[in-house]
């Protein structure tokens, strides 16, 4: 199957089928594929959580509005999240990477707000997500990107500190009912001319 086959069949999965799992081959495939994930100046401030723990799933389904019963019944939830602590960043990048990329760090991005440092980290997150959905479009994995979530309390229950959730992924596998897959409902997108221009 082609990729633009497979960008074609992925959508927003609303409804798993809990009965399929995934097999722990393709989880360890992701896990590898997300470090691997592009950032600028291979910053990577950013941790990725894995949970499949039937009672850890049950907190966070509580914590995620209307996205509860897509964390009950999918395979996994994947939770991304940025570095929060700066000072921890900055060392870690002073240990691990070429001294252009900790001069760049130092000249456009450490002279301004943490909030904006913070936001800086988040759009490196985003880079992963966007890898993410596509390596799952490829392997026939359906997901979910929620940020319909309480990042607070997701933080709380899996004990992140020094890590801020951003975004929760569930991946798994579509409900054979699920109304919001391809072949019940179009894809709705603009025109290609719309969005992309050729000069």
């Amino acid at each position: 199957m082609s990729f633009i086959t497979s960008m074609q069949r992925r959508y927003t999965t609303k409804k798993y089928d809990n009965s399929k799992k995934i097999e722990k081959k393709k989880l360890e495939e992701l896990k590898e594929i997300l470090r691997l994930s592009p950032s600028s100046i291979n910053s990577q401030p950013w941790k990725f959580t894995f949970v499949s723990d039937k009672d850890l799933k049950q907190q966070l389904s509580k914590v995620s509005w209307h996205n509860t019963n897509k964390i009950l019944n999918s395979d996994t939830v994947i939770v991304f999240s940025r570095i929060n602590n700066i000072a921890l960043f900055e060392e870690q990048i002073k240990n691990g990477l070429p001294e252009g990329a900790v001069n760049y760090y130092k000249e456009f991005i450490q002279p301004q707000t943490d909030e904006h440092i913070k936001a800086w980290f988040d759009r490196q997150v985003y880079l992963a997500l966007g890898v993410l959905l596509s390596a799952c479009a490829e392997m026939k994995i359906d997901v979910t990107p929620m940020e319909g979530i309480e990042p607070e309390s997701y933080n709380r229950i899996l004990n992140h500190t020094d890590y801020s959730t951003i975004v929760a992924v569930a991946i798994g596998y579509r409900d054979h009912d699920d109304f919001n897959q391809p072949s019940k409902i179009a894809k709705s997108r603009k025109d290609i001319n719309e969005v992309v221009e050729t000069i």
